[in-house]
């Protein structure tokens, strides 16, 4: 077979396939590292892009995640109207008014709708509407300390001062009666006494009359909160820790 003869200054055709391979590696590493300027360049822009857009959706979005989601039912609705009482004063009385007058249009005797949409008449200085539905719900459970108690704060919200003055008499009464250790199926109901100090302090302002009115109206409000708070403790933080053992 005859030697292969090369001119000169010819590659031979494997220097040429080495030559041609180096360079192709020279292109695409010159390429990568184009591709990744630029890439890294863009990514700033890009982030900045991608982050306003999601600020603008969920700023858009702000009403769906701040807000409660409505509660459907009697139960639901019910449920609804009561913890704004146990929220303290943060709770919101337009909406326990709306969720609580839908079970009442519904079933009137459903549970305490009629006192808590009593309490919640009164909170919106709506004395009138309080007056009234706060009497109906005493005809459905004519032992409910609470609306006794409201409904005696009303009756001096309308200048009704004798009548209330009676009322209140008799709701204390009662009060001091059933809220006790193991109200509301609550065995450790008030063990700090919180509840009942409101009551004391409420009786007492109560054989004072009519012309320590104001202070009165003001001692049954903060037993009312005193007993929504305690509630709310009694179902939310005190079966964790009762679990603690603490």
């Amino acid at each position: 077979m005859p030697k292969l003869k090369k001119r000169k200054g010819e590659k031979w055709p494997s220097q040429k396939r080495d030559d041609d391979f180096s360079s192709l590696r020279r292109d695409f590493a010159a390429t990568r590292f184009a591709m990744k300027t630029k890439t890294d360049s863009a990514n700033p822009i890009l982030g900045f892009v991608l982050l306003t857009v999601c600020s603008l959706f969920l700023s858009s979005c702000g009403g769906v995640f701040s807000h409660d989601v409505p509660r459907f039912g009697i139960g639901g609705r019910y449920n609804e109207g009561r913890e704004q009482f146990t929220r303290g004063r943060g709770g919101d009385m337009d909406r326990a008014v709306s969720a609580l007058e839908a079970v009442v249009q519904q079933d009137p005797t459903y549970r305490d709708s009629l006192t808590l949409l009593g309490r919640a008449y009164y909170r919106k200085g709506r004395y009138q509407d309080a007056n009234q539905i706060l009497q109906r719900a005493l005809v459905v459970n004519k032992n409910d300390e609470v609306a006794w108690l409201t409904l005696g704060m009303t009756q001096l919200q309308l200048g009704q001062d004798e009548r209330g003055i009676e009322t209140l008499k008799g709701a204390l009464t009662l009060v001091s009666k059933v809220v006790t250790k193991g109200y509301r199926g609550y065995p450790e109901w008030d063990i700090k006494g919180g509840v009942r100090s409101a009551i004391s302090r409420s009786a007492l302002e109560v054989t004072k009359g009519v012309e320590d009115k104001e202070n009165i109206l003001r001692s049954c409000d903060t037993l009312l909160t005193r007993m929504d708070d305690e509630e709310n403790f009694q179902k939310n933080t005190a079966p964790v820790q009762y679990r603690r053992g603490l």
